[in-house]
């Protein structure tokens, strides 16, 4: 894993690793969410019999930073200057960190009361192969029409509720996930070389834990509330998919034994087109007419997957729209494997390990009939 140049919040001594939670929450700018995270961080941390600190680490700018400083002094967490990349961010809150667990979560969510002790609880019950465990992250839900389309996309938010569904999961969200020392710094930490700032690094420490041979386990209850802003607009999630668009192809290359193959959208308008601009003159340009026509195949190939129970004609238009919208993931993917100068990865995504590796929660048993 490459390292970034030491910021200036490098600390200056080495400091003895004590029993204790150690929370790191890496921030740019959102100071509204940064306080109602330190405050609910602030509500929790009594609640552990373990001592408890919050490092934040934070790369804003001056007059934004100042306002970061106040608000940690206010909730008594340490402030540090880091670096803008999240993942060199958390490595470095990491290096601050006084503890010997260490829980990750994000400036723009909110813990639960519970949330501290119960990952401390389970963790020191655990056996060493036991690296860490991780819970759902769920968005609160927005009141836009674009939010109600969004919250279609497994893409952007399905990926989130997985501890819901498995008894251990091989990654989890950097908003919501806690670890021991010992297997955060066996593995190196979080990957500080992405091509994104934010995107694919928690995926990637997840995997380098679980190759490690460390179990990650789901804990269904530690449930970390996210704020609506990553969904209810489209300036906000065509970053998210842009920025996952690019990661899934860098994760394509750190971890080549999980390629897939994929129909990306993208590439494959680009064939279809490629194909009908050399059979234009002949065709007297009617070969042109499979661009659009592949395209609307394409996503309505996709809507399925994103109506769930409803099948009325909203539910239908709003996954339409959210498959359209999608295309974005699959255009950065599309951009970044030429700029890579890998034809290979245009029709390549990332297999999600879940599903394939792990078996599911086992169902309840079935409770006898009274008589």
């Amino acid at each position: 894993m490459s390292r970034s140049p030491s910021p200036v919040g490098e600390p200056t001594e080495t400091r003895a690793v004590t029993r204790g939670v150690s929370v790191v929450i890496p921030v740019k700018d959102r100071v509204p969410e940064m306080r109602r995270q330190l405050r609910s961080l602030r509500a929790a941390a009594p609640h552990c019999p373990e001592p408890v600190e919050v490092v934040v680490v934070d790369d804003s700018a001056p007059a934004v930073a100042a306002a970061h400083r106040a608000a940690c002094a206010e909730y008594g967490a340490r402030y540090v200057r880091g670096p803008r990349h999240v993942g060199a961010k958390r490595n470095l809150g990491v290096r601050h960190a006084r503890h010997d667990l260490l829980l990750f979560t994000d400036s723009d969510c909110r813990v639960p009361a519970d949330l501290i002790t119960r990952y401390a609880a389970r963790l020191r019950a655990s056996g060493e192969e036991v690296a860490g465990v991780t819970g759902p992250v769920l968005v609160e839900p927005g009141d836009g029409v674009f939010f109600r389309v969004m919250s279609r996309s497994y893409l952007l938010l399905g990926d989130l509720t997985r501890p819901l569904h498995f008894a251990r999961v091989s990654w989890g969200a950097g908003a919501n996930t806690a670890l021991k020392r010992a297997a955060f710094e066996a593995v190196g930490g979080f990957p500080e070389d992405s091509p994104m700032p934010i995107g694919g690094e928690d995926l990637h420490l997840g995997l380098l834990l679980t190759d490690a041979g460390y179990v990650l386990l789901a804990e269904p209850d530690g449930v970390v509330t996210h704020d609506t802003g990553v969904a209810d607009t489209f300036r906000a999630a065509a970053y998210r998919f842009t920025t996952y668009g690019r990661s899934e192809q860098w994760l394509c290359l750190a971890h080549p034994h999980r390629r897939r193959f994929v129909l990306n959208t993208v590439s494959t308008l680009a064939v279809t087109a490629l194909a009908g601009l050399l059979t234009a003159r002949r065709s007297g340009g009617r070969s042109l007419l499979a661009v659009p026509a592949v395209a609307a195949a394409v996503i309505a190939a996709k809507t399925p997957g994103r109506l769930g129970g409803d099948r009325g004609p909203r539910a239908v238009a709003e996954s339409v729209a959210c498959a359209a919208v999608e295309t974005l993931f699959d255009g950065a993917a599309f951009v970044t494997a030429l700029r890579l100068g890998r034809p290979d990865l245009l029709f390549t995504g990332f297999r999600a390990p879940d599903e394939a590796d792990y078996q599911p929660v086992d169902p309840a048993p079935a409770q006898p009939v009274a008589a």
